[in-house]
């Protein structure tokens, strides 16, 4: 068990949040509030002008302390199913194929969905509250107070497995995205690719490239769990179910919806995943030194 790979994940994970969460929050408003919000750029300006800087960061603190989790279970599970199936080839000391890289980052994806769900439906709850609490001083009609009673309310109002709407689309979303995800991230181990030694700019351009590749891949799915996730919370539920839901967003505003995030996806990726590499790098390096130093990573399979 790699201990040193869920801690450094846990801290890489909520360093990205806090890099990407004011995007975040522009395109789930894009995807579930398309009549209010037309544009990035108006969804920015609006957002601004009504509700302030605090505005972007709605219900960012349980998605910090979710992620944190959710950090540390993917890159636990990565990191652990790259030994298992070494292990199972034997070839302890050698390095991962490419193929056990894709399928440890598919596992890792796959298994963070159950302590990410629940903290990623409030954070798209609290992110489509377009309430100000400045304008609403007199007669305070916000549905959710904080991440705490929001998470409380879809308890009470669509019993526990209403934490975990969205989360077959996660799933679908998250298990090809994290296998795409790694086996970018460590392409620079294809030695016939590397023109300059690798050191700490190439971890970060590694993971960025990374983070824009996973969710190239992820985009579609994304747009079908926030708009579960919204359903019934703001109007009349519109979806029966997961199929229904793709089928009637394709109907109505044709199969280009499904990408329409994607622009913003890549745009907050980059820094994102720049981030929450280098963090990971440097922690995990320090805890395998011991805390006594860190050494320039070393990309390539474990």
């Amino acid at each position: 068990m790699h201990l040193a790979d869920f801690v450094s994940g846990s801290f890489a994970g909520a360093c990205g949040v806090a890099v990407g969460y004011p995007l975040d929050t522009v395109k789930v408003r894009r995807i579930c509030l398309k009549k209010q919000f037309t544009g990035v750029y108006q969804c920015v300006v609006e957002t601004f002008s009504k509700e302030g800087v605090h505005g972007f960061f709605k219900g960012m603190s349980l998605p910090i302390a979710t992620v944190s989790m959710t950090s540390s279970v993917v890159f636990g599970t990565y990191r652990n199913c790259l030994q298992c199936l070494s292990q199972a080839r034997g070839a302890c000391c050698g390095p991962n194929t490419k193929l056990e890289v894709f399928l440890s980052g598919m596992a890792s994806g796959v298994a963070q969905v159950s302590v990410m769900s629940p903290g990623d439906i409030v954070k798209v709850r609290l992110q489509c509250q377009t309430e100000s609490r400045r304008a609403l001083t007199k007669t305070p009609t916000l549905k959710y107070h904080g991440p705490v009673h929001c998470l409380l309310t879809i308890v009470k109002q669509e019993g526990l497995m209403g934490l975990y709407r969205g989360a077959l689309p996660i799933m679908l979303r998250d298990g090809p995205s994290y296998a795409t995800y790694f086996l970018t991230y460590h392409l620079p181990d294809d030695k016939s690719c590397v023109m300059f030694p690798l050191d700490w700019y190439v971890v970060m351009l590694a993971g960025g490239i990374a983070g824009m590749a996973g969710w190239t891949i992820g985009t579609p799915m994304d747009v079908i769990k926030a708009r579960l996730q919204m359903d019934g919370a703001r109007e009349i539920k519109k979806y029966k179910g997961f199929f229904h839901c793709i089928a009637e967003t394709a109907r109505v505003e044709g199969t280009g919806v499904f990408f329409r995030s994607l622009g913003i996806n890549l745009l907050r990726a980059f820094p994102v995943n720049m981030v929450v590499f280098f963090t990971y790098e440097v922690l995990t390096g320090f805890f395998q030194a011991g805390g006594e130093g860190v050494d320039p990573p070393q990309l390539g399979l474990e």
